[in-house]
């Protein structure tokens, strides 16, 4: 492939995954999370490793939401891979507006690759027959077309979209198939009678197109989506290693797919077949289904132990959870929510979240482990005047300066080695050494090594919310004074 033809991933990392809740929610969803029992890859991560092999394959473009960009950049640090942009959506708006903005990206210096456009909380197996379909699928990229690839069901699934071709598939042919007819999520008949006609695949959301091509379609069949895209790139701000779009501007999008806003009008579109193990892994049944189990057919994850149990998902996460007795149940634990339910019941998950949303129920959304730029804390405990926290700096990462007006604070290092600074006075601490904040008091925690920093941080005052701080400095461009 010519220089001018190079290949550009382009990562959608926007998504909340609610049907994986209590592990996925909105503070840290789907994407970001373990695979599976064997492996500790995140699904963000094994997407970006599965491509590391395609020839001319460029750095990748990432798109996620702004809460969650400390988060992929953790995990993309973790992995070694530094992207040629992680642009941060301000809100979701569906796919077509994220591909829209990456796609504008990717012409921004004057080349015209190749997309190949990936969700990046997908499983896939047999990943040099991946790595081949979508080779072979580059000569349609070239020709001018939109290529979306369709995966064979092995399963009359009603969770998926499916995609109808003109002619069948024909078994061990890559080839390009044109689009027919685009389908939203069968019922269990229509399902049914797609798996037994070859003229049907479910819609994996993959596609591979040139830049100049798809940004076409996009202004013939959605020029609100490009013309509010475009103002909100002009717009944009650069903030550290990310680039975050103008709110405004694209908000004003349709919130709307890639699929409806232009494959479902194009005449460009073609399917190509991806012969793969794949799922979406959309909810806890499927991830059962695609996860290692013992010989009785259970998962367990983490400190879980199942016994006279078959069939079942026990996946614990912070004490130990026991199955006695128990088949097809999903049991999911997590430090402040455990989930029980039927296999056959865990689609209706989406349901369930949006009712304890409805509820005022903090769960729904948020994770006790929240994520900062410089490492992470995890609430431990709390009461009403006083909250324990386990906090946690990366290596050369420092906290703002900032103060507290109604909470004192005290830390004890537990691992590694602290640099903190208390008003005037600078300290140097070990593990089994502390210090005292008192309420008023100008400080920062840094960690000047090679490891991990833990601290307990132990607040006591009136008043303990995150909203009480003011910060002096900062080395990742949040507000100060």
């Amino acid at each position: 492939m010519s220089k001018k033809s190079k290949l550009l991933p382009i990562i959608l990392c926007g998504g909340t995954g609610t049907r994986l809740w209590p592990l996925s929610r909105r503070s840290f969803p789907k994407q970001y999370l373990s695979i599976n029992n064997k492996k500790n890859s995140s699904f963000l991560q094994s997407t970006i490793q599965r491509i590391k092999n395609l020839e001319n394959n460029e750095n990748p473009i990432i798109v996620c939401n702004e809460e969650h960009r400390f988060i992929t950049a953790e995990q993309l640090r973790e992995i070694n891979v530094k992207p040629a942009s992680i642009i941060l959506e301000p809100t979701s708006q569906n796919t077509a507006p994220a591909i829209t903005v990456a796609a504008l990206k990717s012409i921004s210096t004057g080349d015209d690759p190749i997309l190949l456009i990936l969700p990046s909380d997908h499983q896939i197996t047999n990943e040099l027959d991946f790595i081949n379909s979508i080779n072979e699928a580059k000569n349609s990229a070239l020709d001018g077309k939109i290529v979306t690839f369709g995966i064979k069901p092995n399963k009359p699934a009603t969770g998926f979209g499916y995609i109808k071709s003109e002619e069948p598939f024909q078994k061990k042919v890559l080839k390009p198939y044109q689009i027919e007819q685009f389908i939203e999520k069968p019922n269990k008949e229509l399902a049914e009678k797609f798996l037994k006609s070859n003229n049907y695949s479910w819609n994996s959301g993959i596609f591979l197109t040139k830049a100049s091509i798809l940004i076409k379609e996009i202004e013939t069949y959605a020029p609100e989506i490009i013309f509010h895209c475009r103002e909100s790139i002009q717009k944009k701000i650069d903030d550290l290693d990310f680039e975050r779009l103008e709110k405004d501007s694209f908000q004003r999008c349709p919130n709307i797919s890639i699929d409806k806003a232009v494959m479902e009008k194009t005449s460009l579109g073609v399917v190509f077949p991806l012969e793969v193990d794949w799922s979406d892994v959309g909810s806890w049944n499927s991830f059962w289904e695609n996860s290692i189990k013992d010989k009785n057919g259970n998962v367990l994850i983490g400190d879980a132990i199942s016994v006279a149990s078959k069939n079942c998902l026990i996946n614990s996460n912070s004490r130990l959870t026991v199955g006695l007795g128990i088949d097809d149940l999903i049991i999911i634990e997590t430090n402040d929510a455990v989930l029980v339910t039927t296999k056959s019941n865990s689609e209706n998950i989406k349901s369930l979240v949006n009712f304890l949303k409805n509820n005022n129920k903090i769960e729904s959304v948020e994770n006790r482990k929240v994520y900062r730029p410089w490492g992470n804390y995890l609430c431990v405990d709390d009461a009403s005047f006083w909250k324990i926290k386990k906090i946690e700096v990366n290596p050369g990462e420092s906290i703002s300066l900032q103060l507290h007006k109604k909470r004192a604070e005290h830390w004890i290092v537990v691992e590694g080695s602290a640099k903190i600074e208390i008003d005037d006075k600078k300290l140097n601490l070990k593990a089994n050494q502390s210090c005292f904040v008192p309420i008023g008091a100008k400080h920062r925690l840094s960690n000047p090594g090679d490891g991990p920093l833990i601290i307990i941080e132990v607040q006591s005052g009136e008043y303990l919310g995150e909203d009480d701080i003011i910060r002096f400095k900062d080395n990742y461009g949040r507000k100060v004074l």
